[in-house]
């Protein structure tokens, strides 16, 4: 929320404040070292049956406000707090089968069905068993009795097998080589634990995943559109594509005719829809639920290509490996060869481009809104670090170029206007110095954004 002055200077003071103020807060103390740290992790590991809620832990924070706004944070995640999990409640039961799931990007995940137990509070049936290899590695049988625990009290997964020698066991388990769902083959990579479905959007299971995922919170966030109507609209054949969600309209009378849909909800949902129509490029990507394209991935695109047919051009022209666009792609700090791979493999399917020409036909896909870095010398420009840093983190460096509207590279190329060299600067230095770009030193460095974030 928004507060009119700082509420602290400290994260202590500011739960003080809150227990003043009349707020409840979780019971917390200030430590000085990390014997003290854990210390009270052991105490209230000891203390936590006795709480009115149920906790998995505890977290550890730096104390002082102004510490924990230079640190910042990386994606979802703060580099001013951690977490420390309790060891994990443990439970045996027997293991009656082993399914596979086929998620949205075609992985087949196995899964163990499990004759129910309590773990922690919660009855548990299912557990992950993660890829093949999990399985041969702890030799996990149909009919073999497991121990098993929920992971940070959350994800329940098989830890070992409890043999008995006198129990005769079934066969070894034998890994699908083809698609449970849809039949198509499936293949491991060099290098990769998981299987895959080739299907694609043929996968009726991949389909229906990436349905949900497409209207998930930060994708699409249509409300409305929880798993189980995506499942059931899908099943009846509402929708089969994403583009198809926006073509609901055409099928109102079908809508308010079904089970448990009345005028209300109808209304809802078509609303939820029109608004959608209107979308950031940053949402927009992450999406298409491209491999290994989380949210801040997505976002580090939508803040290179700045739009969306700028960036379908280029990465049409980054299929070609020895490309400029290929170079250009790889050199976002963040985006390496396996990202990139997966990237131009999506945009590269037919079916997926067929997705992309329909959604851009329907939809407002608004570019990238960068800050405002009117009076930033190095807005536009293009930047590489290299070396130890004295007066900042490299994060912090990165950030700090960021919000003054520069690109942060991984590489130098005959793109790159700038190298900031630190201590012991290798051979990034060596390149720029090659390509004609120019080197700052540091405290170059700092006066040069000095003099930006003063104007």
């Amino acid at each position: 929320g928004e507060v009119s002055e700082p509420v602290a200077a400290t994260q202590w003071d500011f739960i003080q404040n809150l227990r003043r103020w009349g707020f409840q807060a979780n019971p917390s103390k200030r430590c000085k070292d990390l014997g003290q740290c854990l210390s009270y992790y052991r105490d209230t590991e000891e203390r936590r049956a006795t709480l009115p809620y149920d906790i998995d832990g505890m977290v550890y924070k730096v104390n002082r406000i102004d510490w924990q706004e230079r640190l910042g944070q990386v994606s979802r995640a703060p580099r001013w707090a951690i977490a420390h999990k309790f060891p994990a409640e443990k439970a045996q039961t027997i293991l009656n089968d082993i399914i596979i799931q086929v998620g949205r990007t075609g992985v087949l995940t196995p899964v163990a069905e499990l004759e129910p137990v309590t773990v922690g509070g919660v009855v548990v049936s299912r557990a992950t068993l993660h890829n093949q290899d999990y399985i041969a590695e702890k030799d996990i049988r149909k009919g073999d009795a497991v121990l098993i625990e929920r992971a940070g009290d959350v994800i329940p997964k098989v830890l070992e097998v409890i043999k008995d020698d006198a129990q005769k066991r079934s066969p070894k388990y034998v890994f699908p080589d083809h698609c449970l769902e849809c039949g198509c083959r499936a293949v491991r990579l060099a290098g990769e634990a998981a299987w895959r479905c080739t299907g694609g959007l043929v996968c009726p299971a991949q389909a229906v995943e990436r349905l949900k995922h497409f209207v998930s919170r930060g994708a699409f966030d249509l409300e409305g559109l929880g798993a189980k109507n995506i499942e059931a609209f899908w099943k009846d054949g509402l929708i089969k594509t994403p583009a198809d969600i926006f073509r609901l309209k055409d099928r109102e009378s079908d809508i308010r005719r079904r089970e448990g849909w009345g005028d209300k909800s109808a209304d809802n949902l078509f609303q939820a829809i029109a608004q959608r129509r209107t979308i950031s490029l940053e949402r927009f990507i992450y999406a298409l639920g491209v491999p290994q394209v989380g949210q801040a991935t997505a976002r580090l695109l939508a803040k290179h290509y700045s739009e969306l047919d700028g960036w379908r051009a280029a990465m049409d022209k980054a299929g070609d490996p020895d490309s400029d666009a290929y170079a250009d792609l790889i050199n976002i700090d963040g985006i390496g060869e396996s990202v990139a791979g997966d990237i131009l493999a999506f945009i590269k399917e037919g079916h997926n481009r067929e997705v992309l020409n329909d959604l851009n036909g329907l939809l407002t896909v608004e570019p990238f809104k960068a800050l405002d870095t009117a009076h930033s010398p190095i807005a536009g420009k293009t930047v590489v670090f290299t070396g130890a840093l004295a007066a900042m983190s490299r994060g912090e460096a990165k950030a700090r170029a960021e919000s003054l509207g520069a690109r942060v590279a991984g590489s130098v190329s005959k793109k790159t206007d700038f190298v900031v060299a630190g201590a012991d600067a290798g051979s990034k230095a060596k390149k720029a110095a090659e390509l004609g770009v120019k080197v700052l030193e540091e405290k170059e460095w700092l006066a040069l954004i000095g003099s930006g974030a003063a104007a």
